[in-house]
């Protein structure tokens, strides 16, 4: 499986442009979801054709939550690829469009794909299985890291947890994952790597990660790699 970074704060590969706000692209097994849109549509499109990734590969978009900088290119991409979205119910009218899921619980979206619902009333993450694992692609952790792990737990032992941290310091919650990426809104990356160097690996526009991994070296990669 393989996890591209469409939008965030910083760029990795030089000519992609940063932004405020998160998406990637998720290739797992059976279905290409986009997890969020980041701020700007056409910012987001932008970097995609940079990185060669056709939009007709997405089958799903996947909302965290409702703010603007998860939302904000929802529209512009779906006037070029129509595809489901998948919302929490705390998203607001004004973000759904045709052919919305909204979703209040946990749920099973694909075999082995799952939404841990909307937790706290403001945000629901990703959960997916790899390799006899779990990875959790986070929005922005709202609701809290320990308590978005912890309902994913309910699905398998999470490993990889990847996106934004936002005002997350505690990390010792982090202690028996293997890779973390924080993103985004993440405030305390350096705290996170000065404590787990071994498992904190850099975000940006651009950075590509293989999950499962055999180590943490494997899991980096480039998308001219391919």
């Amino acid at each position: 499986m393989r996890i591209t970074i469409l939008f965030d704060n910083e760029v990795w590969t030089p000519g992609l442009i940063a932004g405020w706000g998160l998406s990637c692209l998720i290739e797992a097994p059976g279905v290409n979801i986009l997890f969020d849109t980041g701020c700007d549509g056409s910012l987001l499109l932008k970097n995609m054709c940079e990185l060669g990734i056709d939009t007709q590969r997405v089958d799903l978009v996947f909302i965290s939550h409702g703010h603007w900088d998860h939302t904000g290119g929802l529209s512009r991409f779906l006037e070029v690829r129509r595809v489901p979205v998948i919302v929490p119910a705390s998203a607001g009218p004004s973000n759904r469009v045709a052919g919305v899921q909204v979703i209040s619980n946990a749920a099973e979206l694909y075999p082995g794909i799952y939404t841990t619902g909307e937790l706290g009333g403001m945000e629901q993450s990703l959960v997916i299985k790899t390799g006899g694992s779990l990875l959790v692609v986070v929005g922005c952790s709202h609701p809290g890291v320990g308590n978005i792990l912890k309902k994913a737990s309910e699905y398998g032992r999470v490993n990889y947890l990847v996106g934004g941290l936002h005002g997350f310091n505690q990390p010792a919650l982090l202690n028996d994952l293997e890779l973390i990426c924080p993103l985004h809104c993440s405030q305390y990356k350096e705290e996170i790597r000065k404590e787990y160097p071994e498992k904190f690996v850099a975000g940006g526009v651009g950075r590509a990660l293989e999950i499962p991994a055999r180590s943490r070296e494997d899991c980096v990669s480039r998308r001219s790699d391919t």
